[in-house]
């Protein structure tokens, strides 16, 4: 048996949960969890925010922890090793995306905790891909947050091939936002990170922003128009979108990871006359992954985190609910 920690419908709090996991699958691998970051995502699950939650449900999708058992068919890894797990937990890798290296964007793939049981357990299981091997060169127990909101981030950089002469900016100073300052500044990049919070303004620059802006003061918005290759929005909240669209310069690129969920105007000359764009990304493929948890050990990137053992996990959802997380929260098998 498994124990786990499980909600059985919205809105309910976290209690203990044991499920009988039957056989590992032969692509499969166990993982006894020794840490588990936090996520937004796994609010928005617990409360069926998206509509395809299904009860009960055991959160957790940055799981860092040491493989226990292996299927038949799993390869290149082995009992003993500590691997890393995100929001995927399988895909079919036989469609198109898969075999052209986009698993994540895997029409039938499945996320850890999308009709699965994730990582607030004592074990959890996944497809062999998706378990990524852990660098000597990162600390366990902070690295949870990197395999979800590290690489959610990260993957932009490499999709769209990042120059580290190129100017990138920031939208939210949060989870997501920190650890986009940090990869953008050991990119080489110049760094300009938007907060609605002045406070955090000091914070911004330690993570490595160069310059910050207050993103909901026109003014200081229109003072840095035209001058941004590539801007990351992290929050999930509306914005003054004309003015952000309007600090890209030519070729620049607004791109989304953070859930908005109300319609993002655009006027179509404003991306036209300066060949802009407006894109969006989630997670990242197995060999993005491997990738960013490489260049994470290489330049000493990690989240900002809070801990707290999984015997007080509703005490951690609710500092998380009541946005006083700083910055990423982990919980601690």
């Amino acid at each position: 048996m498994i124990k786990a920690w499980a909600v059985s419908a919205p809105k309910e709090k976290l209690v203990p949960y044991e499920y009988d996991p039957d056989e590992l699958g032969p692509e499969e691998v166990e993982i006894a969890v020794e840490h588990c970051g936090i996520c937004h995502s796994d609010l928005s699950m617990m409360h069926n925010e998206w509509g395809i939650s299904s009860y009960p449900v055991v959160p957790g999708h940055e799981v860092i922890g040491k493989i226990t058992n292996m299927g038949p068919l799993a390869k290149g890894l082995s009992v003993g090793q500590r691997v890393g797990v995100g929001w995927m937990a399988g895909s079919c890798m036989h469609c198109n995306p898969c075999i052209g290296g986009d698993q994540n964007l895997c029409p039938t793939g499945e996320g850890t905790i999308v009709g699965r049981h994730g990582g607030f357990a004592d074990r959890v299981r996944v497809q062999w891909p998706w378990a990524i091997p852990l660098p000597a060169g990162l600390d366990p127990a902070e690295a949870g947050p990197l395999m979800c909101g590290g690489v959610t981030v990260y993957t932009p950089f490499e999709q769209f091939e990042i120059m580290s002469r190129d100017r990138v900016g920031v939208v939210g100073i949060g989870g997501l936002g920190h650890l986009a300052v940090k990869f953008a500044n050991a990119w080489g990049c110049e760094v300009t990170a938007f907060t609605s919070t002045d406070s955090k303004a000091d914070e911004a620059r330690a993570f490595g922003a160069h310059n910050v802006v207050n993103s909901r003061d026109d003014a200081a918005l229109a003072s840095v128009a035209n001058s941004l290759d590539l801007l990351i929005v992290t929050v999930n909240v509306p914005l003054n979108w004309r003015a952000m669209i309007n600090t890209l310069g030519p070729k620049g690129r607004l791109h989304v990871v953070g859930a908005v969920l109300k319609p993002i105007p655009v006027i179509a000359m404003e991306l036209i006359m300066q060949q802009r764009s407006v894109s969006g990304s989630p997670n990242g493929s197995p060999i993005t992954m491997r990738n960013m948890v490489d260049f994470a050990a290489r330049h000493n990137v990690l989240p900002k985190t809070e801990h707290f053992p999984i015997a007080k996990v509703n005490e951690a959802m609710a500092h998380l609910e009541a946005g006083k997380a700083r910055y990423r929260i982990v919980l601690d098998m």
